[in-house]
């Protein structure tokens, strides 16, 4: 596949865009108004950074213990479930007086629910495109859902000054229910790619053999460590410039469009691994002037042209589906999707721990400064020479080979 117009041809993407889209919307609108509600009932850079990435903390739990369900489970039916859960997670956290713990204990049971949602999602991309069009398709998303942030904290700061941080909630909470509707209606009812039954000795088992191969894992650590440190940057946007953080927030989602674009639909895949690298300093060194708590329009500036970095991600995902059998994609994009969202809980905490002992300026620019000394520490794993293709594919051949451990406590649910 070259071209977008091919990628919308394709039966069932389209509704599998457009729920989505929606997913996108609601839970930009929804995350902006939960934490302007946290930040204005407590001052704190810590519970509101908590309040916007806190849930993918729980990611670490589910990536445990649940991710074996994303290639076990038929995927319209957990997707228009997570779904309607969300949008009931949402109306809940929108009722008056709801207490502040039990709004945490709410966002860490949707952290923990979701954390299979992105092997679900994602390995069915991997079916409904060719694998040749993996990266075109995800490119598609990512643009998606690089318009909808910046159109969604666009909204989401109008409808909170209109409507109050609970009105707004409760939109989300339908865009949510909007999206498990396009899910149940437009996707087709496919059964699982594997068998057996979701179980935490599943989850181990391939987690434990997604994680042997020494390619895969550089992949993974360079997807999960640099991003979370920068979703931490993100993540004091509401501290460093409470009154302009909805304009922040969707510059940061224009240069993550313009990069996915860029890099999805225009670079030749010559380019592609020679970009990699400079992609990945670039998400994080424009955050290093904020130790100048730069003004608005600066900041504006820094933030759009860091974001473009995280078209890195793409190459990495394009990678990842190459060192990986079709069989595992779900739980491999799963455990990426988790590893990622648990690393960016892990970063707003840090993040917002550090702007608690000194500045929200002074704690993006630490947080850029350890995700550039990450890049740089992972680069030589991540270089492509001619032996590590050649050990690359040895360790594909190895892993297409039948797991013959998953037969030995056949009959047992605990081996399932």
């Amino acid at each position: 596949m070259r071209t977008y117009q091919e990628v919308f041809r394709t039966p069932e993407f389209t509704p599998f865009f457009l729920s989505g889209a929606l997913s996108v919307a609601a839970s930009t609108v929804s995350g902006l108004a939960l934490g302007t509600l946290v930040h204005s009932a407590t001052g704190s850079p810590l519970l509101s950074a908590l309040a916007m990435f806190g849930p993918s903390l729980a990611q670490v739990v589910g990536a445990a213990t649940l991710l074996s369900a994303a290639d076990r489970l038929r995927p319209r039916g957990a997707m228009t479930g997570l779904a309607l859960s969300f949008a009931v997670a949402a109306a809940v956290q929108a009722v008056p007086g709801f207490p502040l713990w039990a709004l945490f204990t709410v966002l860490a049971a949707q952290g923990l629910i979701s954390s299979a949602g992105g092997g679900i999602r994602f390995g069915l991309l991997n079916e409904i495109l060719t694998k040749d069009g993996y990266l075109l398709g995800r490119s598609v998303l990512n643009m998606a859902v690089g318009t909808l942030q910046i159109v969604g904290y666009a909204l989401g700061g109008v409808l909170v000054t209109l409507l109050t941080a609970r009105g707004a909630l409760l939109v989300g909470a339908l865009l949510y229910v909007a999206a498990a509707t396009v899910t149940r209606l437009g996707l087709t009812d496919r059964p699982p790619r594997a068998t057996g039954r979701p179980s935490i000795a599943a989850t181990w088992r391939v987690n434990a053999r997604l994680w042997a191969s020494v390619p895969r894992r550089y992949v993974y650590l360079a997807l999960w460590v640099p991003n979370g440190l920068i979703a931490g940057c993100e993540s004091l946007y509401l501290s460093y410039d409470p009154e302009h953080a909805g304009a922040l927030f969707a510059c940061a989602a224009l240069g993550m469009l313009a990069g996915d674009t860029l890099v999805g639909r225009f670079l030749p895949p010559w380019w592609r691994e020679r970009l990699g690298a400079p992609l990945r300093l670039v998400l994080a060194a424009p955050y290093l002037m904020f130790i100048l708590e730069p003004g608005l329009p600066v900041a504006l500036v820094a933030v759009t042209l860091a974001s473009v970095g995280f078209a890195a991600s793409l190459l990495l995902q394009e990678r990842l589906m190459r060192l990986t059998p079709d069989e595992l994609s779900g739980q491999a994009l799963g455990l990426h999707s988790s590893g990622l969202l648990t690393l960016q809980g892990v970063g707003a905490l840090l993040a917002g721990t550090a702007a608690e002992l000194t500045s929200p300026a002074t704690a993006m620019t630490a947080m850029a400064a350890v995700s550039v000394a990450v890049t740089l520490v992972l680069a030589p794993g991540l270089r492509v020479l001619p032996k590590d293709v050649d050990g690359t594919e040895e360790e594909v051949r190895q892993d297409r080979k039948p797991d013959r451990s998953a037969h030995l406590g056949a009959g047992s649910s605990a081996a399932e």
